[in-house]
């Protein structure tokens, strides 16, 4: 038994609150989050612009209800919306070539800039929204300069641009002519939502890809598709997988310049000419007395997001509290886990509902631990990490676990601590739970008859790193406040991976020991699918001509599988794969446990998570907070992560090869309810008196031939200015630039960068 701090398990003591079951005694944890209660309802713009102002309605997450300006206490919240790009036609004189495609996509953004407004002009796919732009921003700049005006054309026919879709005829109207044919162009505007859709990992508690936010990332999903040279093609494939795999000997140096590469090879032939950004706009009621404040958003999906319900709160009632949210049309596709949840109004009810292990930095490019913590175990210089014989891996086609044997090696060793907690039948989390997703991977996404192309495009990197894992043993964590102590089982699993990725955030978020889903669940929705019932996808549902797997809304359903649950219960049924991990006894009274919550609550989606689906969902879906003591995560866990703080380089100086930064950072203060935030000189001495982050300077060097020649990062010195080392062996004589940005915590978007000329 170990006696933790109350950082060691994230939690947060927000008061002295009387708990259920406590006799009147008051225990100063709140497990869960603010709101007692979330009610999304489906609301269409004018409504919601009248019930925003009103203060019916705390949230909208949907089109823009306000066609001017909001009223005073109602915020926007912008996120990144989408790319404006501009498709040359081959079938047009302006098309056939790439230096005709390049001339008239100039020409033609131009215009576009000069006309319209509602998007900001930004002709390069890495922008200040994402993570990685800093080692883009000279690029960024150099495209701006070529797209700036558009070059001469005297004599030259005007070009005929036709937008496609709604989103581009609001921004830029009709075409001149109504035939396509004759179009030289199309203008649209891509949502970045649907960009990273087909690409995105939501399956039970994993998330990702690790890399999901990367702007170099969403330019080849943006651009790689249209490429019609096939050599350029197959460069472009070649170098993202080189990113994707690793192989790059952990040098940060080689991989700036590859995505850089990537990047520039995109758009090199203008098949798809990036003009600028869309920005998406939510809007919050921040009423002084009826609003909502501490309200978490991610740059680039903004309030859909899993930060928003683990932050907002409302005013007039620090916790417990009754959120409303609108959303624009109600839920459309299937409330499963694997395969389902894939409408806004869905997707929000599950970022509440479910709990992943790790979410994205809303303001950067990293991987926020939730429901795990890991640790990359350092290994013996020189030498792989050896995977112990008896470690773990699950078979391709059954999932079965068999044990590694001797002489096997890794790339990576993460060591996690895994936070466990009751499910919403009342069933606790045991090892078994943990190791059961790794089985799920295997046994669903091997070809045959049982697998599911959903489930095997979900899993590809799970199933082609993961060379291993072993449970090394359950710890006891005791928070203690005094004489009143709560004790958490923790489990602790050692992953082994091979080609490990070079960012350590990414490596751990890549195949992390967790579920969000009990496993006596996971085996009911797979009995479905194996009796014919259902399929986890789309996909397979339609090659089936099989419904696809609903465990709330689809009633013919649910009676299939109570009869399921019964059967299981009968049988003590327990899965091959985790005959070492439970008892038939224990399956027994998991799937009655499961068959109760389903008669008292019409629907069989049981997760840990913070909140649970009260009943099903009608016109509203309510979600009611889950405050069982067992929960790890308090009120007040992630609230720094709601106002992105930022650092601004105010002056640079060079001594002799070395150069002196020197900086202001911001704040927060607090009036009341009212929140400011303000700028001060950087005392490195005062931000640690006032137990405040520090920021760290990140910076790259481009050389004369805008390859980068170095990059990486500093701690302040006393008594609060960072000394940048731009000097590398062997660099090329000729005008350097450094390229210079200040993160404060997790913020990595919408950095000010300054530019410094240097000359070795």
């Amino acid at each position: 038994m170990r006696l933790v701090a109350r950082a060691g398990l994230g939690l947060v003591v927000w008061c002295a609150l009387a708990t259920p079951g406590d006799a009147g005694h008051e225990f100063p944890f709140y497990p869960s989050f603010y709101p007692q209660e979330i009610q999304i309802e489906v609301v269409d713009p004018p409504t919601a612009a009248t019930r925003l102002k009103d203060g019916s309605l705390h949230a909208y997450v949907g089109p823009d209800p306000f066609p001017g300006a909001p009223p005073p206490h109602v915020s926007a919240i912008d996120s990144l919306g989408g790319y404006v790009v501009v498709t040359p036609s081959p079938l047009s004189a302006a098309g056939r070539d790439a230096a005709r495609r390049c001339l008239a996509a100039r020409r033609i953004v131009a215009g576009l800039r000069a006309r319209s407004t509602g998007w900001t002009f930004h002709p390069y796919p890495v922008t200040p929204y994402h993570p990685d732009f800093l080692q883009h921003a000279d690029l960024a700049d150099a495209a701006r300069q070529v797209y700036e005006t558009a070059p001469a054309a005297t004599g030259a026919a005007p070009l005929q641009v036709g937008p496609r879709g709604d989103a581009a005829l609001r921004l830029f109207g009709p075409a001149p002519v109504s035939d396509r044919a004759t179009w030289d162009a199309t203008v649209e505007v891509i949502e970045i939502a649907d960009l990273v859709r087909p690409a995105a990992v939501h399956l039970n508690g994993w998330l990702g890809p690790p890399w999901l936010k990367a702007g170099s990332f969403h330019a080849y999903l943006l651009q790689a598709r249209a490429l019609t040279d096939a050599g350029a093609r197959s460069a472009v494939e070649a170098a993202e997988r080189r990113l994707i795999t690793g192989p790059l000997g952990g040098d940060p140096v080689k991989r700036l310049n590859l995505e850089r590469a990537l990047v520039s090879r995109l758009g090199e032939g203008c098949e798809r000419v990036v003009a600028g950004y869309t920005l998406r706009r939510g809007y919050v009621n921040s009423d002084y007395s009826g609003g909502v404040e501490n309200v978490g958003a991610d740059a680039q999906t903004g309030l859909l997001s899993p930060i928003f319900p683990r932050t907002a709160k409302l005013k007039d009632f620090p916790w417990n509290g009754w959120l409303t949210v609108g959303v624009p049309r109600a839920p459309a596709g299937p409330w499963n886990p694997v395969g389902g949840f894939d409408d806004p109004g869905s997707r929000l009810a599950w970022m509440a509902v479910g709990d992943p292990a790790f979410f994205p930095a809303p303001h950067g490019g990293g991987w926020i631990p939730n429901r795990v913590t890991a640790a990359i175990q350092p290994g013996v210089a020189g030498q792989r990490p050896a995977i112990p014989p008896d470690a773990l891996a699950p078979e391709p086609g059954s999932g079965r676990l068999r044990k590694v044997g001797s002489g096997k090696s890794a790339d990576a060793q993460i060591r996690y601590r895994v936070l466990n907690s009751a499910f919403h039948d009342g069933t606790r989390m045991t090892v078994g739970d943990v190791v059961y997703p790794y089985v799920f991977a295997f046994r669903w996404a091997a070809p045959g008859s049982g697998d599911d192309p959903l489930v095997a495009r979900s899993t590809t990197l799970v199933r082609e790193r993961l060379a291993g894992l072993q449970v090394l043993r359950v710890e006891t964590d005791v928070l203690a406040f005094g004489e009143d102590k709560l004790t958490y089982e923790v489990p602790v699993v050692d992953v082994y991976l091979s080609d490990v990725l070079p960012d350590p955030r990414e490596a751990a978020a890549l195949a992390p020991p967790w579920t969000t889903l009990p496993w006596h669940l996971l085996v009911l929705m797979e009995e479905a699918v194996t009796r014919g019932l259902a399929a986890f996808s789309r996909e397979r549902a339609e090659t089936r001509g099989v419904p696809v797997l609903d465990l709330v809304r689809d009633a013919r359903l649910k009676e299939g599988l109570a009869r399921i649950v019964d059967d299981l219960a009968q049988r003590r049924h327990v899965p091959d794969a985790l005959k070492d991990f439970a008892t038939a006894d224990e399956a027994r009274e998991r799937f009655a446990a499961l068959k109760a919550f389903y008669a008292q609550h019409g629907h069989f989606l049981v997760t840990n998570g913070p909140y649970q689906l009260d009943q099903t969902p009608g016109p509203s879906t309510v979600l009611k907070v889950f405050r069982d003591l067992s929960y790890p995560r308090g009120v007040g866990a992630f609230d720094a992560q709601v106002i992105p703080l930022r650092a601004y380089v105010t002056r640079v100086e060079r001594r002799g090869d070395r150069l002196v930064v020197h900086a202001e950072v911001e704040k927060v203060e607090r009036y009341g309810r009212e929140v400011k935030v303000v700028r001060e000189p950087f005392s490195k001495t005062a931000l640690e008196q006032d137990q405040r982050s520090l920021p760290v300077c990140r910076y790259v060097v481009v050389g004369p031939d805008r390859a980068i020649v170095k990059a990486g990062t500093v701690r302040a010195t006393d008594p609060g200015t960072f000394v940048v080392d731009p000097a590398t062996p062997g660099a090329k004589p000729g005008s350097h630039t450094v390229l210079i940005a200040l993160s404060l915590d997790e913020t990595e978007v919408g950095l000010p960068i300054k530019a410094i000329p240097w000359t070795p």
